[in-house]
């Protein structure tokens, strides 16, 4: 049997990692309402349900699929954000942070 040299060993290595990280960005669950970061930032999933007392300058239209930190396409139900690392939100969802997206 011949022995790998070097550089095969780590594409090897690459590949594998690149597999597993790939795999975990598909297994992120979806943000908690009632996680700490969301609810000091008033998130709903849904952004009919915001409090409009505590938010008065929300709007129906203002949505997380448009909004500038929202990582995915407006097409996409649940995309990343990084106000949320390691969690998915709501691309009809909305949070005080929302600020529209250029275009």
């Amino acid at each position: 049997m011949k022995t790998p040299n070097r550089r095969v060993f780590m594409l090897q290595v690459a590949a594998t990692g690149a597999a597993l990280g790939a795999g975990a960005a598909s297994a992120q669950a979806r943000l908690d309402e009632n996680d700490p970061q969301a609810v000091a930032l008033g998130y709903r999933h849904d952004t009919t349900k915001v409090d409009r007392q505590r938010f008065p300058r929300h709007g129906n239209d203002q949505l997380c699929h448009n909004c500038a930190l929202y990582q995915g396409k407006a097409s996409d139900e649940w995309a990343g954000c990084p106000l949320f690392p390691g969690k998915l939100v709501a691309g009809k969802g909305w949070c005080s942070a929302w600020a529209k997206k250029a275009g």
